[in-house]
């Protein structure tokens, strides 16, 4: 009990107020665990406001169009996590009743839901004893106690998750599993901490022996893989020609210019070489003036991307396409890359 004892005081001193912290509603809960998923708190903040305003129940939510629910999402990243929250809350509208299950391995069998969630809501909501498991958890642990053992192993993960098992409070499991967060986000960090000022330094395996920067051990290295971006703004009676995402991949139902992708940066000639080019455009067509190369990072990917402008002197008849006019285009959800190329250059100059 000694680790409880000092974390939930730490906690209860020095978190933050965040609004999901002053709701023990599994819906506003789960909205705010994913959101959090792969992003900073400062990031997600907005994110939680806009979205429980636009969907403030779970119902509102499940009756959504998809492209309302990407659109509040643009710029967060992982689209999918918005798309199965989409899915999720129609099942649980039609299914339950609108009821959220309350059951943890019932909550584990919702759609894009983990183990990290699905202890995350017991906890906080019906203050069931079920550790949460992150990389700032993983942190903590890790270095207060000398785990030494891979955190993305099987074996590693259950050595953790065995090490928590022991050491939540059964009494305050939602407490505890707050505060092993908000430490590891604010105290334990990531690098070099303030140790000098650590509840458990005279304990800490890390401070005491020196390899505070060795842990967690980790065996997966991220690999990037880079990719080329050729976007083809069509330009018909001050209207855009916009595709939808629908293959596995990055960005998955969002909407974009038509693409080509290539091996490296083209220039003009290079581009109008390509099979999909000739493949899409007659040769009347002539490609126009291009944008700077971006350079677009993602967690697993790398993207440069280059706009170039087509003015079309006839109907565009590549039926993959959806003729948007200038003024609704940001209706609908699309990548940041495509939302900072639209934002950044004046649309009117760019296309005459």
């Amino acid at each position: 009990m000694w680790f409880s004892n000092q974390i939930i005081p730490w906690y209860q001193k020095n978190l933050r107020k965040l609004p999901w912290r002053e709701t023990k509603d599994p819906y506003k809960i789960w909205i705010s665990e994913v959101i959090l998923q792969q992003t900073r708190v400062d990031q997600g903040l907005p994110y939680y406001h806009n979205f429980l305003k636009a969907f403030p129940t779970i119902q509102k939510l499940a009756i959504a169009e998809e492209n309302q629910v990407l659109k509040l999402w643009q710029g967060l990243g992982y689209y999918s996590r918005a798309r199965n929250l989409h899915t999720t809350a129609k099942q649980i509208t039609t299914k339950r009743n609108g009821h959220f299950p309350t059951d943890y391995h019932d909550i584990l069998k919702l759609k894009g839901v983990g183990t990290y969630t699905a202890a995350a809501i017991s906890s906080f909501c019906y203050g069931k004893p079920y550790p949460v498991l992150d990389g700032n958890v993983y942190r903590v642990i890790s270095r207060v106690f000398g785990i030494y053992d891979d955190i993305d192993s099987p074996a590693g993960k259950k050595i953790f998750s065995d090490k928590l098992s022991i050491l939540i409070n059964v009494k305050q499991p939602g407490l505890f599993n707050q505060a092993m967060m908000e430490f590891g986000a604010l105290q334990c960090v990531p690098g070099i901490p303030n140790c000098n000022k650590c509840i458990f330094k005279a304990q800490c395996h890390a401070y005491n022996k020196n390899v505070i920067n060795q842990l967690p051990k980790r065996s997966k290295k991220v690999s990037i893989r880079i990719r080329y971006f050729n976007y083809m703004m069509i330009n018909d009676n001050n209207s855009f020609f916009l595709q939808k995402r629908t293959k596995k991949d990055i960005w998955q139902n969002l909407y974009e210019p038509l693409l080509i992708e290539s091996d490296k940066v083209l220039n003009r000639k290079e581009i109008m070489s390509t099979k999909e080019w000739m493949r899409l455009f007659s040769k009347g067509i002539v490609l126009k003036n291009a944008s700077k190369v971006y350079c677009h990072k993602l967690t697993h990917q790398t993207i440069f991307a280059r706009f170039w402008v087509i003015k079309s002197k006839g109907p565009v008849k590549i039926k993959e396409l959806r003729k948007i006019k200038q003024s609704e285009i940001k209706n609908y959800p699309m990548s940041k890359l495509i939302e900072t190329y639209i934002d950044n250059i004046s649309v009117n100059n760019c296309l005459k």
